[in-house]
C-alpha cells in the first residue's frame, strides 16, 4: 500500500481559555483534586476543561469526553468546548454522540467541520440511512485531508441509497494510489454483490497481478473464488502467494479451508465494505505517524463494523503508543477466542500488562495464548520474546526450538537472533554463536546481527580484527546508534588504539548517556590515555545509572584500584582466529 502524506489538521490539544463558572453540587467532580489544585480548580468549567485537555493530550479520550461534558454542564459553553467534546467523542469511539453534536457554526474551524461531515456520513451509514449519507457526500463533501475517505465511501453510500449505477463507479483521485487500489477492491465487491461476477474477477485479477498490491488482496480474491465454488483455483492462488510468504498464517489458514472445501468467508455487507476503506486510510495515517487521525478513522470504521478484529488490534497498538496500556488491553480484548487475530491480540495484551509492571500477569496471558494456538507463529514468538525480557532464558529457548525446527525449510534470521540472545544470557555462548552465524548467513547485512556478534567477540577478546570490520559496517548503516558506536570504540580499545577508542566512546556516551556499560568503557579508555580523573568520574557515574551487580562490582573495583592491576588491554593474536 502506498503511504500518502497527510497532515494533522483538526485534533489540536493546545490549551485555550474558557469561562469559569460556579460549581454545581449536582455534578460529580472529575479530574485531579487536592495536590493538583494548584494547577487547576476541577470544580469549575475551566478546571474541567483543562483536565479534559490534559486527558486528551495523554490519549485518554474517554476520560477527556467526560471532562468536557462536565465543563459544558458546569458553565456556559465558550465554543471551544463543543469542538473538544466532539473530538474526544470521536477518539473514544462514541460516534453516535459525536455525530449528534458535530460543530458546524460560523466560528467553527474548517478542519473540525470537515471531520464532522465525515462523522455524520459514517453515522448515517451505520443506522441504514444510505440516502442521507450519499446526500451529505454530494452536498458537503469533506475536504482535505478526508478526500480519500470520501472517495472510498461514495460507492458504498450509493449502494446503501439504492443507486445501482453509482455503486459500481470506481472512485478516483488524481495520482492517489490508495484510492485507486482500494476503490478497485470496493468495485470488485460491489460487482459481486450485483452478481456481475466476471467484472468482479477482472478487478481482482488486476489487483493480484500487480506486485505492489498482490499481497494485500490475495485473500479477498481467494475468498471470492471459494464463494464461486472454485476451490481448486483458490488453492492455486494461495500456493502462488505462499511461495513468496511461506509462513503467512492467513494464507495457510485460507489454503487449508479451500482444500477441505470448508465454508468460505461471507461477502462483506455494505457497512463492512465501507469500513474497510476507512481502515485503509487509518493505516496510511498511522504510517505517516498521524496517530490521532489514524485512531479517529479506526473508531469510525468500528462504528460500521464493530466486529472488525484487525481494527481493534490497530486501536490497541495506537493506544499503546500513547502509553495508554489499559486502554490498549480493553481494545485487544474485543478480539474473540477462535478469531484469526486472537492469539496476536492476547500476546499484545501480555506485553501491555508487562508495561504496567504486572510481569506475572503478562507471562500468564502469553503462555495461555501460546497454548491456545500452538501452531500460531506470532503467539509463540511473542511468548519467547516476553520470556527473554523477563530473564526466563531457558524457557524462551524451549519455546523457540520447535518453531525453528518446524520452519527449517524456510528459516527466518529473526528467530535465530532471538534464540541467540536467550542462549547467550543462559550461559550457552557456543550455541548462541552458532545461531548468530546462521542468522548472518541468512541476512549478512543486518546491523543488529553484525553488532551483536561483533561486540560479543570483542568483549570476549576473540576474533577482534574480524569483529572490528563487522561493527564498522553496523555503524555505517546506523551512525546514530550509541550501542553500535560503543562496540566500535571497544574494538579499538581491545586493539590498543586508545586514542581512537576515546573518540568513538565519547560519541557513544553522547548518544547513550544513561548506559552503564558505555560509561564504563569510556572510563577505561580515559584511564589508558592518562586521563585518570575523568576515568574516575565515568566509573562513579556508572554507579548512579542503576547498574547490575556485575557492573557495580567492576566500577567499585576500578575506583579503588584503577586499571593498573589489569595489565594491557591489547590483543595481537586471538586464540580463535
Amino acid at each position: 500500500m502506498t503511504r500518502i502524506q497527510a497532515f494533522l489538521a483538526c485534533v489540536s490539544v493546545s490549551v485555550l481559555s474558557a469561562c469559569a463558572a460556579a460549581p454545581d453540587a449536582r455534578i460529580p467532580l472529575r479530574g485531579a483534586v487536592g495536590q493538583n489544585v494548584r494547577l487547576f480548580d476541577t470544580r469549575t468549567a475551566y478546571g474541567q476543561f483543562l483536565a479534559g485537555q490534559a486527558a486528551l493530550r495523554d490519549g485518554k479520550s474517554k476520560e477527556a469526553a467526560s471532562l468536557f461534558e462536565a465543563a459544558s454542564t458546569l458553565g456556559d459553553d465558550p465554543g471551544v468546548l463543543a469542538e473538544r467534546s466532539f473530538t474526544a467523542l470521536v477518539m473514544s469511539g462514541e460516534i453516535s454522540r459525536a455525530a449528534a453534536i458535530a460543530p458546524n457554526g460560523p466560528d467553527t474551524p474548517e478542519a473540525i467541520k470537515r471531520l464532522g461531515v465525515l462523522t455524520r456520513v459514517v453515522e448515517a451509514l451505520a443506522v441504514g440511512k444510505g440516502k442521507d449519507a450519499q446526500a451529505l457526500l454530494k452536498s458537503d463533501p469533506p475536504g482535505f485531508p478526508h478526500q480519500q475517505a470520501a472517495a472510498l465511501l461514495a460507492p458504498w453510500a450509493a449502494a446503501a441509497a439504492g443507486d445501482k449505477d453509482g455503486a459500481i463507479v470506481q472512485p478516483a483521485l488524481r495520482g492517489d494510489k490508495l484510492v485507486q487500489f482500494f476503490g478497485q477492491q470496493g468495485q470488485a465487491r460491489l460487482f459481486e454483490r450485483a452478481k456481475r461476477y466476471d467484472e468482479a474477477e477482472t478487478d481482482y485479477k488486476a489487483l493480484t497481478s500487480d506486485t505492489t498490491t498482490a499481497s494485500i488482496f490475495t485473500l479477498d480474491y481467494g475468498a471470492f473464488l471459494e464463494r464461486r465454488n472454485r476451490q481448486a483455483d483458490a488453492v492455486a492462488l494461495y500456493d502462488s502467494a505462499l511461495r513468496a510468504a511461506p509462513n503467512d498464517t492467513g494464507l495457510l489458514r485460507a489454503r487449508a479451508r479451500a482444500v477441505a472445501k470448508g465454508a468460505p468467508p461471507a461477502a462483506p455487507t455494505l457497512r463492512q465494505g465501507a469500513a474497510e476503506g476507512l481502515v485503509a486510510c487509518a493505516a496510511t495515517f498511522a504510517g505517516e505517524r498521524q496517530t490521532q487521525f489514524a485512531l479517529a478513522y479506526l473508531r469510525l470504521a468500528l462504528r460500521l463494523d464493530p466486529d472488525r478484529d484487525e481494527a481493534w488490534v490497530l486501536v490497541g497498538d495506537l493506544l499503546n503508543q500513547n502509553q495508554d496500556s489499559r486502554g490498549a488491553i480493553e481494545a485487544y480484548g474485543h478480539v474473540p477466542p477462535g478469531a484469526p487475530h486472537y492469539a496476536s491480540a492476547q500476546s499484545k495484551i501480555a506485553w501491555a500488562w508487562n508495561d504496567l509492571g504486572d510481569k506475572a500477569k503478562a507471562l500468564e496471558v502469553a503462555r495461555a495464548a501460546a497454548k491456545a494456538a500452538p501452531d500460531d507463529r506470532d503467539a509463540q514468538v511473542a511468548l519467547a520474546d516476553l520470556l527473554r525480557a523477563n530473564s526466563q532464558w531457558s524457557e524462551s529457548v524451549a519455546v523457540l526450538d520447535p518453531l525453528i525446527a518446524r520452519e527449517a525449510a524456510s528459516p527466518d534470521w529473526r528467530l535465530f537472533y532471538l534464540r541467540a540472545v536467550a542462549l547467550d544470557q543462559a550461559g550457552r555462548w557456543p550455541d548462541a554463536e552458532r545461531d548468530l552465524k546462521k542468522a548472518l548467513e541468512l541476512n549478512p547485512d543486518e546491523p543488529e546481527l553484525l553488532n551483536f556478534l561483533g561486540y560479543t567477540w570483542i568483549d570476549r577478546n576473540e576474533h577482534v580484527p574480524e569483529a572490528l570490520v563487522m561493527v564498522q559496517r553496523a555503524v555505517l548503516a546506523r551512525p546514530q546508534s550509541g550501542a553500535m558506536l560503543d562496540s566500535l570504540g571497544w574494538a579499538y580499545y581491545r586493539l590498543g588504539d586508545y586514542k581512537a577508542a576515546v573518540e568513538k566512546l565519547e560519541g557513544a556516551v553522547e548518544l547513550e548517556p544513561g548506559d552503564p556499560d558505555v560509561n564504563g568503557h569510556l572510563g577505561d579508555a580515559y584511564w589508558r590515555v592518562g586521563r585518570k580523573t575523568e576515568a574516575q568520574y565515568q566509573w562513579r557515574r556508572v554507579l548512579t545509572l542503576e547498574p547490575d551487580e556485575k557492573q557495580k562490582t567492576e566500577a567499585e573495583a576500578k575506583l579503588k584500584n584503577g586499571l593498573a592491576a589489569a595489565g594491557p588491554a591489547t590483543t595481537s593474536t586471538m586464540a580463535h582466529n
